[in-house]
Order: structure tokens, then C-alpha cells, then sequence
């Protein structure tokens, strides 16, 4: 009878046993796998990146751009379009489309802001005119300083 009551003793403590290393052995292979997988997401998840304040940017001299042209610089991470007006002046407006964030240019031959995207139109003051853009581009003020073309950022 007692040989019966210490074999039991021991079968469950065998099993005891047995289920904790299983829990032991699990939770050391789940550390060793989050260990190993975190540096991984961490060198694959990009850095953030501060975004550059900007207030104004020299774009070249006034003869630079002929007349009835237009080109895209960077404002600091953004992308601005500068158009010389067929009179001479010049104009500058956010280059990011309002409907899909495409970039957008200007288009001689239609005297216009074009999206190619989705066929937007803008009009040379920035107001959509045709096509699905929502709303107009966001102006930059254009200052000549000493012969020289100065986008700034215009002040609400």
C-alpha cells in the first residue's frame, strides 16, 4: 500500500515536473525570438526625420527662368513650383496637387498648373479650374531682392 501511494506521488510530480519545464523551455524560446526579431524591425523601421524650417529660398537671378516657364525647387522637404509669367513676374505655389498629392507642373501649351495624375487643372493664381483637384495650391510669396528671385513662406 505504500508502494501505491508514493508511485502516484511521484507520477504527478513527474507530470508537474514535465509542465513546468514545458512552460520554462516555451517562454525561454519565446525570449530568445523576440530578442532576435526586435533589432531587426527596429533597423528596418526608418528613422523620423524633423522636418527642415524653411522661411525663404534664393532661386536664382531674375534672368534665370525665361519668361513663360515654369520650374520646381525644394522648400526645405517640400516641393514648390515657380512660374515666370508670360508678363515677367513671377508666381510660386505649393507643387503638391490638392487631390492626390501628385506633383504638378506647368504647362506651356495650355497656359496652366497641370496635374497629370487625374487631368487637374490649376489657373496661374493657384485656383483649381478643371478636373478632380478639391481645392487651390497654397501660395508662396516671390520677392526680387538685388536681381535675385526669393521665395518666402506668406504670412497668413
Amino acid at each position: 500500500m505504500n508502494d501505491k501511494f508514493y508511485s502516484s506521488n511521484s507520477e504527478g510530480e513527474k507530470t508537474k515536473r514535465r509542465d513546468f519545464l514545458g512552460v520554462l523551455l516555451g517562454g525561454g524560446f519565446l525570449a530568445w525570438l523576440i530578442a532576435l526579431l526586435y533589432p531587426v524591425f527596429k533597423y528596418l523601421e526608418p528613422p523620423p526625420v524633423e522636418e527642415a524650417k524653411v522661411t525663404s529660398v534664393k532661386i536664382g537671378a531674375v534672368d534665370d527662368m525665361t519668361k513663360n516657364s515654369g520650374k520646381i525647387i525644394k522648400f526645405g522637404n517640400k516641393p514648390v513650383i515657380v512660374i515666370r509669367k508670360k508678363t515677367g513676374n513671377y508666381v510660386a505655389f505649393s507643387a503638391v496637387c490638392t487631390h492626390l498629392d501628385c506633383i504638378v507642373q506647368y504647362r506651356k501649351d495650355y497656359g496652366q498648373i497641370y496635374c497629370a495624375c487625374h487631368n487637374g487643372r490649376y489657373d496661374l493664381n493657384g485656383k483649381n479650374v478643371s478636373g478632380p483637384p478639391p481645392a487651390p495650391l497654397a501660395p508662396y510669396a516671390v520677392k526680387i531682392v538685388k536681381d535675385e528671385v526669393i521665395i518666402h513662406v506668406k504670412e497668413a
